[in-house]
């Protein structure tokens, strides 16, 4: 980065420390924040999706369909978060290879699967063996996103459901009387006001899926946990310019400063979300708002 950085060994003081952080490991490292938020961006809306579809198939009144949400939502529910990621990265991709193989190899003649292996042609592969690194590093983080979104979608289902179940049976019957039809009155009456009851929650479920983030570590994604944890850790060969002992301390410290600085700011965005949302609604928070005004 700088120009006095050729020689590592001849620096020290502040401008070995000025080289050492702006290396090009360290560059990743900073990065690596952003792939943590882009994750959290793409994730959130997307788990919203899908709990919003679970919580709809979960009371829906055609029993099959509303078996399989609440089958949806038990079972993610059910298995710890990080058995589910091990086990369903790595069923996704196979799945996804299982079907391009099918259509782009129709007539191969060897089993898919042979004992503990699994085996597709080459043109069947995801990403291809000679694409570039990128499409690599990007396949994988989308198969993360889907696996979150799949995960924290159950839990969202569950609270969404909650919420639909809280609002009073007497304004969703008052609608009916106005002639409203069902579907009216689930989208102007139901939806609008189930999100006063199932935010708290949600709310929740945010925060838990921000401390969830560094199982992206796990899912074979470069993430701020990787890059604090090769670069803390004392260097082997590849890491001779710059030797130190062990930092991981340090590194991890600005990981927990990230983490809280994160959980602050959104805890402000979940307050004032909270108080727009429970304005002139007959709760708690709505309720607090009218004396404080008064």
């Amino acid at each position: 980065m700088f120009s006095y950085c050729t020689d590592p060994s001849t620096l020290d003081g502040l401008q070995w420390l000025s080289c050492y952080l702006t290396t090009g490991k360290h560059m990743n490292f900073y990065v690596s924040f952003g792939t943590v938020l882009l994750l959290l961006a793409i994730t959130a809306p997307t788990a919203l999706a899908f709990g919003f579809g679970g919580a709809m198939a979960a009371r829906s009144r055609f029993a099959p369909l509303s078996w399989l949400g609440k089958a949806y939502i038990a079972i993610v529910r059910g298995v710890p978060d990080i058995a589910f990621f091990l086990f369903f990265v790595i069923a996704l991709d196979q799945a996804f290879e299982y079907l391009r193989h099918q259509v782009k190899c129709p007539d191969w003649p060897d089993a898919i699967r042979q004992g503990n292996d699994f085996v597709v042609c080459a043109e069947a592969k995801l990403p291809l063996g000679n694409s570039a690194q990128w499409v690599h590093e990007t396949y994988g983080f989308f198969l993360a996103v889907l696996t979150f979104s799949i995960v924290f979608g159950a839990f969202a289902a569950n609270v969404l459901y909650g919420g639909m179940r809280a609002v009073p049976r007497g304004q969703l019957e008052t609608a009916e009387a106005y002639g409203m039809s069902q579907r009216q009155t689930f989208w102007r009456i139901l939806v609008p006001q189930m999100w006063v009851y199932a935010l708290p929650g949600l709310g929740n479920l945010w925060m838990v899926l921000t401390k969830a983030t560094p199982l992206l570590f796990l899912l074979g994604v470069e993430d701020i946990v990787y890059w604090a944890r090769e670069l803390g850790g004392i260097k082997g060969e590849r890491f001779t310019d710059y030797p130190h002992g062990d930092w991981r301390m340090w590194y991890f410290l600005v990981l927990l400063i990230f983490y809280l600085g994160l959980t602050r700011v959104s805890e402000i965005v979940l307050d004032r979300l909270m108080k727009r949302l429970t304005h002139g609604q007959a709760t708690s928070g709505g309720e607090a708002q009218r004396k404080a005004a008064a």
